[in-house]
C-alpha cells in the first residue's frame, strides 16, 4: 500500500506547516534581526535568554533516534530507559555547576579553544579533530536512521528524505549561501545590510522544533488512552507483560540496562555531551551571563524529564496495543525503528494527527542536524581558518562560515549515504558519544581538576584512551552478545494477528484476555567467562574516561608537569559552585588552584618579610 494513503492533505498541510515556519524563522534573522558581526552568527552575540536555550539545548540532544528508539526499547525490553532522568539530575548539575563556570570565566568561543589556554596548540587541534569526526558521523545516523521509517510515512523516496533532511538543515545554518558567494562576486557593495541567520536562528528553530515535538507525542498519548480505554489499563497490561519491572541492581556491567549502568555510565557519557561536546556548550555560552547560562542548563532539566517520560510511556502505550499482534514477528515492519510511525498509523485517526506526529519526529532531525553544522562550521573556523589568515574582515569571515556549513551538510549527506550499508544503526549511535567523547572528557579533567596534567602526559592519555575505547566499541558492534545470553522479556503474542486484515487501516484492538506467555527474564546460561566486549555501551565512555585519566596524570608527573606553570584561570576554583561561598567560610575541601594561590601568596608575603639588606 502506498504511503500516501496514510497521510492525508491535512496531514501534509500540519507537516508542511512545521517546515515552513522553521524555515521563517531563519529568513526572519537572516534580513531583519540585524546580526551582522561573526560573533552574532556564531555566538548570537551573547545576549540570549535562558528560556530559548534550555528549549535548544533539549531538541538538540533528543534526536528523532532517540524518539524513536527509544519507544521501540521499552516495548521490547522494559521502561528501565526511564531511569535516565536521575542521570540526568547529576549530569546538568556537573555540567552548571563545575564545567559551565570555567568555559564561561575565560570568554571562549570554541570548547577547544580552552585546549590551547591549558596545554598548547598541538592538543587543541587533536581535540578539534575529535570532535569532528564525533559529530560528522553521528549527524550522518540522525539523517539515515529516521529516513527508513519516515520516508515511507510522508510517501517521497528514501534517498530523497536523506538528501532533502540534509540540505534543509544546512540553509538553517547557511541561508542563502549561494546569493551572498554572487553578492560578492559581482557587486562592490557593501553588504552590512545583510543579515545572517546562525546560531539565534539555530536557537529559536530548535525551541519552535521542540513544541512541536512534545506535543505530537503528547497527541500520541491522548489518543492511546482513549484508544485503550484509559491510562490506568495501559499501566496495568504493561506491568503484567513485565514492562514495568525497572528497578535492577545488579552490578554486572555485562547487562545493558541497570540502575548502575544508568547512574554510572550514562551520567559520565552524558556529561562529555553536556559538559564539554562543543554541539551543547555553544548554546549556553551565548547566554547573557553566567547566571541566564546555569538556568538554561537547569530548565532544560524539566524539558529532558518531559520528553523522555513521553516515549516511555508511548513505548507502554506500544506494547498495550501491539501485544496481539507483534509488527517484527509477523514481518510487517521490517525495523524496530518502525514501530513508532507504525503505532501513530494504527490510532491516529482524526485530521492533521499523523502529520503532526511526523511533524514532531521530523523535528527531532532538524534540530539535531542544524545545531551540529552550526558547531562543527565554529570550531573549523577558529581552530583552522583563523589563524591561517591575516586579520581577516567580517565580511570575510561571515563568508567563510556560510560556505563551511555548505561544506559539512553536504559530507553528512554523503556519510548517511555510507552508513545505509551498515547494520544496527541504533547500536553505533549509542555508542558513539561514549567512543570519542568518554577520552575528550578525560581530557578536559585532567586540565580542569589537576595542576600538574601537561601537553604531553594529557595528548598520550587522550590517545590511549580513544584506542581503548574504540577497541571496545568496534568489539561490541562487531562481536555482539549471543542471541541465546540476551536478557529480553518474553515475546508479544502473534495470534490476533489472522483477524486483521490491513495494518493500515483497520484497529488493531486486541481482546482483554490473551494466550500469552508468562513473563519472565530470560535464563543466561553463564558456563565461561563473558567476552569484554559483551560490556554495557554505557560503560565504553567512561572506561575511556579513566584510561584518559590515569594514563595522562602518569605521564604528566613522569614528565616534569609538577613544575610547569598553569594559567589559574583555566582550572576549577573555590568560588565556582554553588557551595563556594560555604567553602571559603568553613576553609573546607580547598581545590588546586586555591591551594596554589595560597601557595603563592605565602611566597609574596615572605618576600615582604625579607629585610632591606638582602634586597
Amino acid at each position: 500500500m502506498h504511503s500516501t494513503d496514510f497521510m492525508d492533505q491535512w496531514d501534509f498541510t500540519v507537516f508542511g506547516a512545521m517546515l515552513l515556519i522553521s524555515g521563517l524563522i531563519g529568513v526572519y534573522f537572516a534580513f531583519f534581526a540585524g546580526q551582522e558581526t561573526e560573533l552574532d552568527f556564531l555566538m548570537a552575540g551573547r545576549q540570549m535568554n535562558a528560556f530559548p536555550v534550555s528549549l535548544s539545548l533539549s531538541a538538540s540532544f533528543m534526536s528523532s533516534l532517540t524518539l524513536l528508539g527509544m519507544p521501540a526499547d521499552v516495548y521490547l525490553h522494559g521502561a528501565k530507559s526511564i531511569l535516565g532522568v536521575f542521570s540526568f539530575l547529576i549530569v546538568v548539575f556537573i555540567s552548571a555547576e563545575i564545567f559551565l563556570p570555567i568555559f564561561y570565566r575565560l570568554q571562549i568561543t570554541s570548547t577547544y579553544e580552552y585546549l590551547e589556554l591549558r596545554f598548547n596548540k598541538q592538543v587543541r587541534l587533536v581535540g578539534t579533530f575529535f570532535f569532528i569526526f564525533q559529530m560528522v558521523i553521528y549527524t550522518g545516523l540522525v539523517i539515515y536512521g529516521p529516513a527508513i521509517a519516515i520516508s515511507k510515512v510522508i510517501g517521497i523516496g528514501f534517498w530523497t528524505e536523506i538528501i532533502g533532511t540534509g540540505l534543509l538543515c544546512t540553509v538553517y545554518c547557511s541561508l542563502l549561501v549561494v546569493w551572498r558567494l554572487l553578492h560578492g562576486i559581482f557587486s562592490n557593495s557593501s553588504v552590512s545590510g545583510f543579515r545572517e541567520g546562525g546560531l539565534r536562528a539555530v536557537i529559536w528553530t530548535d525551541a519552535f522544533q521542540f513544541s512541536i515535538m512534545v506535543i505530537g507525542y503528547a497527541s500520541l498519548i491522548v489518543q492511546s488512552s482513549l484508544h485503550d480505554e484509559g491510562l490506568g489499563r495501559i499501566f496495568r497490561i504493561s506491568k503484567e507483560g513485565g514492562r514495568l519491572e525497572i528497578w535492577d541492581f545488579n552490578p554486572s556491567p555485562f547487562r545493558t540496562h541497570t540502575f548502575w549502568t544508568f547512574m554510572i555510565g550514562g551520567t559520565l557519557t552524558w556529561t562529555s555531551i553536556f559538559g564539554i561536546n562543543h554541539s551543547q556548550v555553544q548554546r549556553y555560552l551565548c547566554c547573557k551571563s553566567q547566571f541566564q547560562a546555569k538556568l538554561a542548563l537547569y530548565i532544560n532539566l524539566l524539558w529532558l524529564w518531559t520528553i523522555v517520560s513521553c516515549t516511555v510511556f508511548c513505548g507502554l502505550a506500544m506494547y498495550t496495543t501491539f501485544r496481539g499482534c507483534d509488527p517484527l514477528l509477523s514481518e510487517r515492519i521490517q525495523e524496530s525503528n518502525e514501530l513508532m510511525i507504525y503505532l501513530a498509523v494504527e490510532i491516529l485517526d482524526f485530521r492533521g494527527s499523523l502529520g503532526l506526529f511526523v511533524a514532531a519526529a521530523y523535528s527531532g532531525s532538524l534540530s539535531t542536524i542544524s545545531s551540529s553544522i552550526n558547531s562543527l562550521a565554529l570550531v573549523t573556523i577558529e581552530d583552522f581558518i583563523k589563524p591561517l589568515l591575516n586579520n581577516p574582515s567580517e565580511r570575510t569571515l561571515s563568508l567563510i562560515s556560510k560556505v563551511i556549513c555548505l561544506f559539512y551538510g553536504i559530507l553528512c549527506i554523503m556519510i548517511a549515504a555510507l552508513e545505509s550499508l551498515a547494520e544496527s544503526i541504533l547500536q553505533i549511535a549509542n555508542t558513539i558519544f561514549g567512543l570519542v567523547g568518554g577520552p575528550l572528557l578525560g581530557l578536559f579533567s585532567l586540565g580542569m581538576f589537576t595542576s600538574w596534567a601537561n601537553a604531553k602526559g594529557s595528548l598520550f592519555g587522550l590517545l590511549i584512551g580513544f584506542v581503548i575505547s574504540a577497541w571496545m566499541g568496534v568489539g561490541n558492534y562487531w562481536y555482539p552478545v549471543p542471541p541465546e545470553k540476551v536478557e529480553t522479556l518474553a515475546p508479544v503474542s502473534i495470534e490476533n494477528c489472522s483477524r486483521i486484515n490491513s495494518i493500515y487501516t483497520e484497529s488493531m484492538r486486541v481482546p482483554e484476555k490473551l494466550d500469552l506467555i508468562s513473563w519472565k527474564a530470560s535464563a543466561i546460561p553463564s558456563p565461561e567467562v563473558p567476552s569484554i566486549f559483551w560490556i554495557s555501551y554505557l560503560y565504553i565512555g567512561p572506561i575511556g574516561t579513566f584510561v584518559t585519566l590515569i594514563v595522562g596524570s602518569l605521564v604528566s608527573f613522569l614528565t616534569g608537569g609538577k613544575y610547569q606553570e598553569v594559567n589559574e584561570e583555566c582550572l576549577l576554583r573555590r568560588d565556582d559552585t554553588i557551595f563556594g561561598s560555604w567553602c571559603k567560610r568553613t576553609n573546607s575541601f580547598p581545590l588546586l588552584s586555591d591551594e596554589k594561590a595560597r601557595e603563592t601568596n605565602i611566597m609574596n608575603a615572605n618576600e615582604k618579610e625579607v629585610p632591606e639588606t638582602f634586597n
